[in-house]
């Protein structure tokens, strides 16, 4: 199988004599993400399994495994493109409100499917992942459920689901992506054809990253000043939206800086910077204050220094390899 970048970019390479650190990128960030990933997705299943009403424990475990998420839902080419995981994990955004219209029905006609593991995975991916599980363990239309209820086998259900794609995804990973783009150009590589190749699949990843925090995770919420939509931010019921963005943001730097190692990337440093500086003065945890013009300038300030560090990115790490980007609209967010 050929991974192809799923991204919103077209990336051309220019000559030049730079190189990336493509083994620093996979062995530091990419493998040990997709690793803690798979761990904190087998933690929440096990905890789901002993306690699968919303507790403090199974909220906790399944913050952990979003936390995990946040350090490898950029990476949207091989094992995470693979029968659509990206969406079935995190289907987010939900523009059309499917996620609580089929879990709403699930519950209503007691679905079988629950108990059947091996069919699950052929639900839509509204009704499973991240976001079905922050709408059963937090939202009032489902969170009051009981322990011998049908939404507690849901939950177990769910995290079960997700486990396995997760530890799928770390052995795939292990097995097949990251030998490829390791020996990207070696004979017998039909995947990357050349080093190239594996630099630009991962620089794609990195802008798309940023594009997507600046546009979704905070341009959703943000809305336009006479209609802002605090009730688009992503994850806002369990109040990790701005979370979200942090933790994103910290994964993408990790990219960059492996890309760039051993060089120095001061100008993305600084920019990087500057936007955690600006996230710390964000008192609301779900964006919330959006609605508020004074709170609204704060968050509009974080989304236009990730607009500004996407910028820095591509003149500093895109020039460094010779790389220049240029956008289509196939993602539709």
């Amino acid at each position: 199988m050929r991974f192809l970048p799923a991204a919103a970019l077209i990336l051309s390479l220019t000559a030049t004599t730079a190189t990336a650190d493509v083994a620093d990128a996979v062995e530091q960030e990419i493998l040990p993400g997709t690793a803690a990933f798979a761990g904190a997705a087998e933690a929440l299943q096990v905890q789901a399994g002993a306690t699968c009403t919303p507790t403090p424990e199974l909220e906790a475990a399944w913050n952990d495994a979003f936390d995990a998420w946040m350090g490898v839902s950029h990476l949207r080419f091989g094992p995470l493109e693979v029968d659509g995981r990206v969406n079935a994990i995190a289907f987010w955004p939900d523009k059309k409100g499917f996620t609580p219209r089929m879990l709403g029905q699930m519950v209503a006609d007691a679905d079988e499917i629950v108990d059947q593991p091996d069919e699950f995975h052929e639900l839509s991916v509204a009704a499973r992942g991240l976001f079905a599980l922050e709408y059963l363990l937090y939202d009032d239309q489902f969170a009051g459920y009981e322990a011998d209820s049908y939404t507690c086998r849901l939950v177990q259900a769910i995290s079960a689901d997700l486990a396995r794609m997760a530890e799928e995804i770390d052995q795939e990973w292990h097995d097949e992506a990251a030998p490829a783009l390791l020996s990207a150009g070696e004979a017998g590589n039909t995947t990357y054809l050349d080093r190239d190749e594996a630099v630009r699949v991962l620089y794609t990843s990195l802008l798309s990253g940023l594009e997507f925090t600046a546009d979704s995770r905070l341009g959703r919420p943000l809305g336009t000043f006479d209609r802002p939509r605090a009730s688009r931010a992503e994850a806002r019921r369990s109040g990790r939206s701005l979370r979200n963005v942090t933790l994103s943001l910290e994964a993408l730097q990790g990219l960059a800086r492996a890309l760039m190692a051993p060089e120095a990337m001061p100008q993305s440093e600084a920019a990087f910077a500057s936007v955690f500086e600006a996230i710390e003065a964000v008192e609301t945890p779900d964006l919330s204050q959006v609605d508020d013009i004074s709170g609204r300038l704060k968050v509009e300030i974080v989304q236009q220094r990730v607009q500004l560090l996407r910028r820095s990115v591509e003149g500093e790490v895109g020039g460094h390899f010779g790389l220049s980007a240029g956008f289509n609209s196939a993602d539709g967010d």
